[in-house]
């Protein structure tokens, strides 16, 4: 039966943020008594607020009945509801501070023994992440109740505790007030999904804490200061302070300072008379002065990215190991720097950050994104009967995190327009903190910010900004602070490209400091079909009336942590060092991007290869490159290359040593450069003399036509075979399934024009079939039903006993509205032919705008192999800069496709058709054929799935395009 009001606790719809909690405090570690209350607990879910029948907090109610539900955890990840996602729209009526009567209600019950040890007085009972308001009991008396889902509450327990059985009772609210205030983009997801820890708390123990730890660039020296609420005495053994009182400065040094390249920590205790605290303290100096944002007076270039916490299975309740396994990556993919969007993340993730070095934006648990989607009306971010609730999540984010020397900048939160809360909000962290600046995108009023902050701004505006001139329309007058893309390259789907223009113009202007890509991780949750098929289910899934599809999948990782393309390209585009080879000058040039380090703990390693087969390397000697320098190399000598056999030099550097997040050999940066003379070999179309086609009846279905090793329909001019290969529909094609940024949801579509122009269903016409000298000449003319424009295609094939050689000219006709996706030819192979290698770029995924990783070499491969299964099917796996691809069965049998000079690549078990309709990965079903793509050219990426389309050069036009290629059967 649906709850009546008066049946809904008063708590529900406050705008107080809770009541009976304790002030906020940092975290930290300590000899205290601690017990560990996550495990399995006693669960049922209520359909309202009011929750089920029964008195649940009483300690004799009997819940041997409930089900049971791992804490942490999100109740709708285990069967009780279901997940919802929304970007901006909230999923229930915009009328703060009112939820609605439909609010499932989970009810948490937990029964612990008390061990005899345990002291008597004080303690707290410390819930880390609750989602999003909640009810606590302990031994049938009520505690209080709290609101902020990603930040820590404790309630005083001590007088309650008693030796042997006690009962803990939580009531979890889905909806709340509070809501209106965590429209995050992301999954709605309910329940206790951080730990819970009841923590004794001693006389004349640390109730809280702060470490200061200033670094003085000038001298090399720091200076410490630790203040307690219990006077107590420090010890650092390796900064020689021992005993050193609280509340006092103490000049130590010379220091080795904290950054995110050189996480130097000292390790040190605080020692009351009632508790001892471990110290972790890293000294640095967080300033902004003209113009620059800085870190131990160096500017920062943040090269960084956005991070939700996920997991594919756990949701936001994410363990330690893929905590860690994310920092891991961050590094080892020349990450520095990590946006903790939209909310402050398990504090755990920050003593990683601290110990293995990663700058942070440590963003308060804020976003109103809703409230725009009505014009910002009632917007709770200028209510001041909000204002309590906006400080208080602003305190608590500021006080856990204090102490952690990776904090470089304190976030007011996400996407909650402007207004008096924000305002208040800025003005007491700078009082509370002034050794943090204040950071708030989009801020229509200076005050909130020290920073310039915007999202997805195009190329052309973060120049204007970057040149301080020709400034976008509506600057807020913050042009003179330092510029942070705190958003920008949508990593959705295939791409995102444009990463090296923006770089570029990161490089080119001192105060366009970096920024932050979105996102890390797609947030897909993990599903398993009955045949134990598994896939990853995206906003729709569920069932949800409001949602916002795949938008939620929009990460450099899939769901499985497996890094996707665009994180190879983002690695290369941060790579901290540009090494630029120069084989004719014998020389290479070295670029030390970094901040702190020099190249020392770096080996050079130089590799030459033949048509992508090794012929000589070996190790660089050179002395150390510092940060912010260039050094030219000298080569080795050279062997000379093999007449007519391309050649590459290869110069990478390596870590010489094992490190906290990589082995010794992990590579962290490259370049090439080809070494013989271009085009020398000459192309293999031009080494073929051409012999006469040859008509040959087959009186039952039409003459064929011989041209080389190929048979032709004589009246089609369309290629049957090739030797005793079938080939099959060989044929213009200049269609693509849309990826995410072609769709472009909150950018200009592509797509749109691309279906209206019905580039999605063209139809061919043949014009003549002309056999020439030593030629076959097919003309076809290429449109669309209901359409005036059209594709001019004349095939010219010619061959000897060995090959056959295309040479396709296109040419667009008409007004065309809009660029092409792709030009070149689509065919039909065997699927026995599912084993590849090719000459070219690889290994990995490439497009023209989005190619930066992709290195010259000989690279292997399956066709299944080839595919990227980005949660929503769409164009993917090509690669480019291709001169020779062999497609081969296991005994060997099938094609070669030869460049003159170079084309794209795509090869796939079902057709783009298929590719276009299917919803998820696991719909596609591989068919009977193989489907080969050939291009001339592809449309670039960009990232207009939320932010800018293509840049100009990227862009494939129509007009006219060529693509020679030559065909070679394989014995």
């Amino acid at each position: 039966m649906p709850t009546h009001p008066e049946h809904t606790p008063s708590y529900l719809e406050s705008r107080t943020p809770s009541a009976g909690t304790e002030p906020p405090r940092a975290a930290f570690a300590s000899d205290a008594p601690a017990l560990d209350l996550d495990g399995d607990w006693r669960f049922r879910l209520a359909p309202t607020a009011a929750g089920a029948p029964g008195a649940f907090e009483r300690e004799d109610h009997d819940d041997s009945a409930w089900d049971t539900l791992p804490v942490p955890s999100h109740w709708q990840l285990h069967g009780y509801g279901a997940p919802a996602y929304t970007n901006i729209a909230y999923p229930f009526p915009i009328d703060p501070p009112h939820v609605p009567d439909d609010n499932p209600t989970g009810e948490y019950r937990r029964a612990f023994d008390l061990p005899e040890s345990w002291p008597e007085g004080p303690a707290v009972l410390r819930f880390e992440g609750v989602d999003s308001c909640y009810a606590v009991w302990l031994n049938g008396q009520e505690l209080g109740h709290a609101t902020g889902s990603r930040l820590p509450s404790e309630f005083e327990v001590g007088a309650l505790l008693r030796p042997g059985r006690n009962v803990l009772a939580v009531r979890v609210h889905q909806w709340s007030a509070a809501s209106y205030l965590e429209d995050q983009d992301m999954w709605w997801l309910s329940g206790i999904f951080r730990g819970v820890r009841l923590i004794a708390r001693p006389d004349r123990g640390v109730r809280d804490l702060e470490v200061r730890a200033s670094y003085d660039h000038a001298s090399g020296t720091g200076v410490l200061r630790v203040d307690t609420d219990t006077p107590g005495l420090v010890t650092v053994p390796e900064l020689g302070l021992a005993d050193a009182a609280t509340g006092t400065d103490h000049e130590v040094g010379p220091v080795e300072p904290w950054s995110a390249e050189v996480p130097r920590l000292y390790d040190g205790e605080l020692v009351t008379p009632g508790e001892r605290v471990p110290l972790r303290v890293g000294f640095r100096t967080v300033e902004v002065s003209g113009g620059l944002l800085r870190v131990n007076g160096r500017p920062l270039l943040l090269r960084g990215v956005n991070r939700h916490e996920w997991d594919p299975d756990r949701g936001r309740a994410v363990t330690w190991e893929t905590m860690r396994e994310d920092v891991l990556l961050m590094k080892r993919h020349n990450v520095n720097a990590v946006r903790t969007s939209h909310y402050p993340p398990h504090p755990d993730f920050l003593d990683l950050c601290d110990e293995l070095g990663l700058w942070v934006v440590d963003e308060c648990d804020l976003e109103t994104h809703g409230f725009e989607d009505v014009g910002w009306r009632n917007n709770p971010s200028d209510d001041p009967l909000w204002h309590d609730a906006f400080l208080d999540r602003m305190a608590r984010t500021v006080e856990r995190d204090k102490n952690h020397p990776s904090v470089i900048l304190w976030s007011l939160g996400n996407e909650s327009g402007g207004g008096r809360n924000l305002r208040a909000m800025a003005e007491w962290t700078r009082r509370r903190d002034p050794g943090r600046p204040v950071h708030y995108e989009g801020a229509a009023d200076p005050a909130y910010t020290d920073l310039y902050s915007r999202m997805y701004a195009t190329h052309e505006e973060v120049a204007a900004i970057g040149r301080r001139s020709d400034l976008p329309e509506g600057d807020p007058g913050l042009i003179d602070r330092p510029f942070v893309m705190v958003e920008y390259a949508h990593a959705m789907g295939t791409g995102p490209g444009g990463l090296e223009e923006y770089q570029r113009l990161v490089e080119a202007h001192p105060h366009v400091q970096g920024g932050f890509v979105w996102e890390w991780i797609d947030h897909g949750i993990r599903r398993r079909e009955d045949d134990g098929t598994e896939w990853f289910a995206y906003g729709g899934d569920f069932g949800e009336v409001v949602h916002d599809a795949n938008f939620v999948a929009d990460g450099l990782l899939m769901p499985d942590r497996t890094p996707g393309p665009g994180l190879a390209a983002l690695a290369k585009t941060f790579e901290p060092l540009r090494l630029v080879p120069d084989p004719e000058n014998e020389t290479v040039a070295v670029t030390n991007t970094w901040q702190v380090l020099d190249t020392a703990g770096l080996e050079l390693r130089w590799d030459l290869r033949e048509e992508g087969e090794p012929v000589a390397g070996g190790v660089l000697a050179a002395k150390p490159v510092g940060p912010g320098e260039t050094a030219v190399l000298p080569l080795p000598d050279l062997p000379e290359p093999s007449a007519g056999r391309e050649t590459w030099l290869t110069v990478s550097a390596h870590l010489a040593g094992d490190l906290p997040w990589a082995e010794a050999g992990h590579e962290v940066a490259w370049g090439q450069a080809r070494v013989d003379r271009p085009g020398a070999e000459g192309a293999s179309a031009d080494r073929i003399t051409p012999s006469q086609p040859v008509t040959r009846p087959r009186p039952a279905e039409g003459d064929t036509v011989a041209v080389g090793p190929a048979e032709f329909d004589a009246r089609t001019g369309r290629v049957l075979s090739l030797a005793a290969l079938p080939l099959a529909a060989l044929e213009l094609d200049v269609w693509r399934a849309p990826t995410d940024n072609d769709q472009a949801r909150h950018g200009e579509s592509v797509e749109v024009p691309w279906r209206r122009a019905g580039l999605d269903r063209m139809t061919h016409r043949v014009l003549s079939v002309e056999q020439e000298d030593t030629a076959l000449r097919v003309r076809t003319r290429v449109a669309a039903a209901n359409s005036d424009i059209a594709l001019l295609a004349d095939y010219t094939w010619t061959g000897d006993a060995d090959a056959l050689v295309l040479d396709l000219a296109v040419e667009a006709v008409g007004d065309w509205p809009c660029p092409l996706p792709r030009v070149g030819v689509r065919l039909e192979l065997p699927p026995e032919l599912g084993e590849v290698e090719w000459f070219g770029r690889g290994p990995g995924e490439a497009y023209r705008d989005v190619a930066q990783a992709a290195r010259v070499g000989r690279f292997t491969s399956s066709v299944d192999g080839l595919q990227t299964p980005y949660l929503r099917p769409q164009e993917n796996g090509n690669r480019v800069g291709t001169r020779r691809l062999d497609l081969r069965s296991p005994e060997g049998r099938g094609l070669r496709v030869e460049g003159a000079p170079e084309f794209d690549f795509t090869a796939r078990r079902w057709s783009t058709a298929a590719l276009d309709r299917a919803r998820h990965p696991h719909e596609l079903r591989p068919e009977d054929r193989i489907h080969l793509h050939l291009d001339a050219a592809h449309q670039g990426i960009g990232s207009a799935s939320c932010g800018p389309g293509v840049l100009p050069q990227h862009r494939l036009t129509p007009g006219t395009h060529r693509l020679r290629l030559v065909l070679r059967p394989l014995a």
